[in-house]
């Protein structure tokens, strides 16, 4: 054993002396300057992570006196706190000694280091084409050797594991006729060796007969000696998608010309640096300038413009310039043709155009005529106010003095309560209380004169139904009372609201256009003496409202079971308040995603009430009370605060929150003052709007906080579009960022062809009007598929996730799990 020692130390390689369970029994000093924590006795599997170990002896079980024996074993070692390199070992059993082996070492960390990361590129180069959409070619020309790609098979509808012809007339004769010859240049001049020629564009032949247009990108990496191609490498992206958007917004350019053509207004493009203003032919015959140079200085405009309208045009420039928003103006100019005073309406921009010059964009129209008719309009609706106003006079003191309705001749709301005074001293009373179904549709759609006449039909239905000792009265807007004496004959009172309701529903004829109404009655009985009469009104007033809440045209009575109701009510709006006080309601939140790639897009805000007894409660439960009682305003803020806490919290983790807001909460004047002070920038902070509140009937403060909300950098967006009865003009008012297509729309689509095409047709919409689309309701992953293929940019739904809680949330989005 010590001659085989010795020996080792005549050995110029790192050599160790190992029995067959890897015992060291020596090395010699080559072995010490690489492993030094290497001693015997140890073993050499001390030297190698743990999961090496087998190989190691497997090195020795085929050492080179064994049959078959590979080249030796790569493999990392040194001591874990050192760091291990790779290594290449071989064993040789030393002669005479049986169980014994001779293991030599031999540095390789730098070519196997090299080694590995050459494959670990060659990898990711590899990962990353197959994951592209591109289509990968060679041609290797010098070889005959043509490869295409999976890729480049899918996109002409060749299935991957297919053989493709190379034949290059084969291949030319898919491509469209119309691009043929300037394929076949593109390819002669790659052939030929030019560098300079690398893309082109053209249509070629899928396999379902259709036509693809396919972008080609190529180059030449070996030439011949001659300087010809030998071998030409590049890829192929499926640009269909991009020619049809280009189609479209070249219709939309055509349409938009058409429009500008047809109302007449005029285009204009002022530079703001040189001071010249460019403009098209329409505005030039407006201005009476037909035949003068397109582009002239800003002094030649100004001449046009009346003189005494040219400073305050010019103010308006100057401020909407530095509001850097969009602005209005308006002024009279002399028609440069004839000399006639013209009045002229102008809306502009500030743009940057793609040489970095500051200009503005606008377009000017003819507003004369509508200017004529303005003011005559103002004449008389001057006159008509000053009339009213003497009207509403007289009516006042005749309303002050009467005690009857003027409309029907009814005592009204005074005479009522004076009579349920008197009548509380007799024995027994009953009341019904009658509201008209559909009044105001009759009022909106065939104006307030029909509405008039079914009043007083309705006044005449009733004194003919009610008897003589019956009291009728109007007590305002389209609700009537009946006060009659009761003797506890029910059936008495039944047979008198039917009557009711049976008259009413049939057909009145105003201007020979039928109308038709129908009452809903509540009734209300005390058979006691001394009854109070201005409680029996409240219960046939909460009769009432049953028979409305059960479907109209019918009567109810007041019984214990709607007393019970309304105490229930009662103590579920005292629970809401003092819930409100206690802080508890909390936020839910259901994350949307981004419809191409799946990443978490943001999440939307729901309110939910925990309640202390039965847990956790959705909007239905309490929504309803809580508008009666005015306090959505005040659940919106406490969500609102809440949600930003734990926004704050997640950071980068979720890109955007977005509340639904109230009404009564965007009327907050306080709203902007609190919104400026939150904690989380405004472009993470969505407002969702209902349509069917906001688009069409967006004016005045409403109007005001959506646009002090856009200034400050907070996305709007419309929620359950479709829904409601919104129209493209309503959208171009409120400019939201994103419309939120309803789910009722949503969940039909993959089996409902029509509805598919509707939904395409809000998403092109929308995106024509520079807005984002969300869908709804997404429940299936055919929903998910579908809508990704319509371009919608983000999808929310149970088939991603459910509404949850801010701590399941936090698992959600650590775990992925909408990705399973």
């Amino acid at each position: 054993m010590t001659e085989i020692l010795s020996a080792l130390d005549l050995l110029p390689a790192p050599a160790i002396l190992v029995d067959e369970r890897l015992r060291v029994y020596g090395a010699n000093e080559a072995t010490g300057l690489i492993l030094p924590t290497l001693k015997a006795p140890s073993s050499l599997v001390e030297q190698c992570a743990e999961e090496d170990g087998d190989k190691l002896l497997n090195l020795l079980i085929l050492s080179p006196d064994s049959p078959g024996c590979p080249a030796g074993l790569d493999i990392e070692l040194g001591s874990e706190k050192d760091g291990r390199r790779w290594r290449n070992l071989q064993a040789k059993q030393v002669a005479g000694f049986a169980g014994f082996f001779v293991v030599t070492i031999l540095d390789i960390h730098a070519a196997k280091t090299t080694q590995i990361e050459t494959r670990r590129w060659e990898e990711r180069w590899n990962a990353a084409l197959v994951g592209s959409d591109l289509g990968v070619w060679d041609h290797d020309i010098r070889r005959g050797d043509y490869f295409y790609s999976g890729k480049w098979k899918e996109i002409r509808g060749i299935p991957r594991d297919s053989e493709v012809n190379a034949d290059y007339e084969s291949w030319i004769e898919a491509v469209h006729p119309d691009d043929r010859e300037h394929v076949r240049t593109y390819i002669e001049k790659q052939a030929a060796g030019d560098l300079s020629v690398t893309a082109c564009e053209y249509r070629e032949r899928h396999t379902d007969g259709t036509y693809v247009w396919v972008e080609c990108r190529g180059a030449c990496v070996e030439t011949f000696q001659d300087g010809t191609a030998a071998r030409i490498i590049g890829t192929d992206l499926d640009i269909t998608a991009r020619k049809e958007a280009e189609g479209q917004i070249q219709r939309l350019k055509q349409r938009f010309e058409l429009a500008l053509e047809a109302t007449r207004i005029g285009v204009f493009e002022a530079d703001i640096v040189d001071h010249t203003v460019q403009f098209d032919d329409t505005l030039l015959e407006i201005f009476g300038l037909t035949g003068s140079p397109a582009i002239m200085g800003g002094d030649d405009w100004l001449s046009v413009i009346h003189p005494d309208d040219r400073h305050s045009a010019l103010r308006r420039i100057e401020k909407g310039l530095a509001s850097g928003n969009d602005f209005s103006n308006e002024f009279r100019i002399i028609r440069a043709s004839d000399q006639t005073l013209r009045h002229i309406r102008s809306r502009a921009a500030r743009f940057i155009d793609a040489n970095g010059r500051q200009k503005i964009i606008g377009a000017n129209w003819d507003v004369t005529d509508d200017i004529s008719v303005r003011d005559e309009l103002e004449r008389a609706k001057t006159l008509a106010e000053a009339r009213n106003t003497e009207l509403e006079a007289i009516r006042s003191r005749l309303e002050f003095n009467a005690l009857h309705d003027d409309l029907t001749g009814l005592p009204n709301r005074r005479f009522l309560d004076e009579t349920l005074a008197r009548r509380s001293e007799a024995a027994g009373l009953s009341i019904l209380h009658i509201d008209l179904d559909r009044f105001k549709q009759i009022n909106d759609t065939l104006g307030h004169r029909a509405g008039d006449f079914m009043l007083t039909h309705t006044s005449s239905v009733l004194r003919s139904t009610a008897a003589s000792e019956d009291f009728v009265a109007r007590i305002g807007g389209d609700e009537f009372v009946v006060v009659s004496p009761f003797q506890g004959d029910l059936c008495r009172l039944q047979a008198m609201a039917q009557r009711i309701i049976e008259q009413l529903r049939a057909p009145v004829y105003v201007d020979k256009t039928p109308c038709r109404v129908g009452a809903s009655v509540g009734i209300a009985f005390d058979a006691r003496p001394d009854c109070d009469a201005t409680q029996l009104l409240q219960n046939a007033d909460m009769a009432l409202y049953r028979a409305k809440s059960n479907g109209k045209n019918r009567y109810e009575f007041f019984t214990s079971e709607l007393q019970d109701q309304i105490v229930v009510k009662k103590r579920v709006s005292d629970e809401i308040l003092a819930s409100l006080e206690r802080g508890e309601f909390i936020p839910y939140f259901q994350p949307q995603f981004d419809a191409r790639s799946l990443d978490l897009a943001g999440v939307e805000t729901l309110a939910r009430w925990a309640h202390p007894l039965k847990g956790v409660l959705p909007p239905a439960t309490f929504l309803a009370i809580a508008e009666e009682l005015d306090v959505v305003s005040a659940i919106d803020a406490m969500i609102m605060e809440k949600s930003l806490e734990h926004m704050t919290a997640l950071g980068s983790s979720a890109p955007k929150i977005s509340f639904n807001i109230s009404v009564r909460r965007l009327s907050d004047p306080e709203l902007l003052t609190k919104l400026d002070r939150l904690p989380i920038p405004p472009e993470k902070i969505s407002f969702e709007l209902l349509e069917t509140i906001f688009l069409d009937d967006s004016e005045g403060d409403l109007a005001a906080n959506i646009e002090a909300l856009r200034s400050r950098g907070f996305g709007l967006e419309i929620d359950d579009f479709g829904s409601g009865h919104a129209s493209v003009i309503g959208l171009l008012k409120v400019k939201p960022n994103t419309l939120k297509v309803d789910r009722a729309l949503i969940k039909p689509i993959v089996e409902n062809r029509e509805q598919r095409q509707l939904v395409q047709a809000i998403i092109e919409i929308g995106h024509s009007l520079g807005m984002k689309v969300t869908a709804e309701g997404v429940e299936t992953a055919a929903h998910i598929d579908m809508l990704r293929d319509m371009n919608c940019d983000m999808l929310q739904g149970f088939a991603l996730a459910k509404p949850m809680s801010y701590t399941d949330l936090l698992g959600f989005i650590a775990r992925e799990d909408w990705r399973r």
